[in-house]
Order: C-alpha cells, then sequence, then structure tokens
C-alpha cells in the first residue's frame, strides 16, 4: 500500500455527538457537492478518494505570483496588473496574511457553533479596495491555445472557492467586496524554443460571488455526518462509477 494513501484512516474521521470541534476546510466542503457518498466515506469512515498527483508546476507559478504582488504590498502600492485593468485597491498589508495562506494548518477559520464546524480556507491573496472593502483573489495556471476565461462547467469549484473564501473573511467581520479577481497565468506554446524558460500572459478576470449557497450547504453536510445511512452517490461521480464497476465484476467471477 502507498505510503501517501492508508487506508482505513484511523484519526480525524467525524464522530456522531461528539463535542469537541470538527475540522472542515474549503476542499471537504467541495467534495460534498461534488458527491455526498465520497464525503461520507472520507469524512465519517475514514476511506477519502485516492489523492492525485501534485501540480507542481502551478504551484510554483502561484508561489512566484505572491512574491510579486508582495513586493508591492510591502512598498504600499498597486500592482502594474491592477492598475492595467483599472482595479483601484493595493494588496493588503495584513498581520495574519501568512496565516490565511496556510492552508494545511491554518487558513482563514471560522468556528460555526449550530453545527460544531471549524471551518478552514487557504487563500492566495486578498487585496484592499480603496473604499476599504476586502477583495479575495485566486491565483491560477494553466497552458492553452485559447483565451482563458471561467466558462467551463468544472470552473464551477473555481467560483465556489472564491464564494466560500468571501463567506469565511465576513464571518471574520470583514467588509468583502462581491467581486474578487482570478489572476490567470496561460503559459505559451507558441515559442520556437524552449531555452530553459516558460513565459506567460497573466490575465486579470472578475468575478462577482454569492455565498448564499454555504450556510445551507454546512446543515446539510452536519445531517449526513450525523447520520448512519450513507448518502447516494452524485450521478456523474467518477469514483463511484469505478468503485461500482468494480464490485459487479468481482461478484461476477465470484459466482460464474
Amino acid at each position: 500500500m502507498s505510503k501517501y494513501y492508508q487506508v482505513p484512516r484511523k484519526t480525524g474521521n467525524y464522530e456522531p455527538g461528539a463535542k469537541n470541534p470538527f475540522r472542515l476546510s474549503r476542499s471537504k466542503v467541495d467534495l460534498f457537492l461534488n458527491c455526498p457518498r465520497c464525503f461520507y466515506l472520507d469524512r465519517r469512515l475514514g476511506i477519502p478518494p485516492p489523492p492525485g498527483y501534485p501540480f507542481t508546476l502551478n504551484t510554483a507559478v502561484d508561489e512566484l505570483l505572491k512574491k510579486d504582488f508582495d513586493i508591492h504590498r510591502l512598498a504600499g502600492r498597486a500592482h502594474p496588473l491592477m492598475k492595467k485593468y483599472g482595479i483601484k485597491a493595493k494588496p493588503l498589508a495584513h498581520i495574519k496574511l501568512n496565516d490565511w495562506r496556510d492552508s494545511l494548518r491554518k487558513g482563514v477559520t471560522f468556528y460555526h457553533s449550530r453545527t460544531g464546524f471549524f471551518l478552514t480556507g487557504g487563500i492566495d491573496d486578498v487585496w484592499i479596495s480603496d473604499d476599504g472593502e476586502l477583495i479575495v483573489v485566486d491565483y491560477k495556471a494553466t497552458a492553452k491555445k485559447e483565451e482563458v476565461n471561467l466558462d467551463a462547467d468544472w470552473q464551477i469549484g473555481y467560483k465556489r472557492q472564491m464564494e466560500f473564501y468571501q463567506w469565511l473573511f465576513r464571518k471574520n467581520g470583514f467588509k468583502v467586496s462581491d467581486i474578487g479577481y482570478f489572476v490567470y497565468a496561460n503559459g505559451k506554446k507558441d515559442k520556437a524554443a524552449f531555452d530553459g524558460r516558460l513565459e506567460f500572459d497573466v490575465k486579470i478576470i472578475p468575478y462577482k460571488g454569492n455565498d448564499g449557497w454555504v450556510e445551507n450547504t454546512i446543515m446539510k453536510i452536519k445531517n449526513v455526518l450525523e447520520s448512519e445511512k450513507m448518502p447516494l452517490p452524485a450521478e456523474d461521480c467518477d469514483f463511484c462509477k469505478y468503485r461500482e464497476a468494480v464490485k459487479k465484476t468481482i461478484d461476477v467471477r465470484k459466482n460464474p
């Protein structure tokens, strides 16, 4: 068994009726929305979906963008890209910024007393508008010929991600703009040679968030975790389809 995938997990699983706060990350909330059964198997029974390989190149782009915007944050000025797109804001300088960025250990947090959930999410960046509103910012990286946008069906996860962060900041008492921004780096593939360099076109895409779904979703998660009945799988869940196909195949071979 891979050392990176040990199942069933012995600790960190939800226990019905437990009094201690239960940590629930933004990514696990998204897992619930994608497939309630996969979420239940993970958070209740300790059997998470197999992890994907890390996108190390995307992570490198994220880190470089953070460093780039941090230069202007320390100087107290707007980044040139913000000026280019007419965004009246500057990178926020805040004592908790590094904590907010630490998705594994800290992040932006909120204790939800109705459920006992300790909700967390690690941001890429946050700006502050000239009107004093926080602006949630997320970095994305890709490499494709067509113009980057947010129109694909699968990108709903990006939008929910931003809305969840907006909700967390509001729960922490901040005034938050409905408009967030995706700083999208698109790798160029039309160069004559590599020469040890990968160049990017960087575009800022605005998105108007609506976090109205968050509270209701959290309550649904609570009900699912408290139940002894496993929820139905999502119709389009590849993991559940795979598990079902394997089970049927094994059953047939056992009973030819």
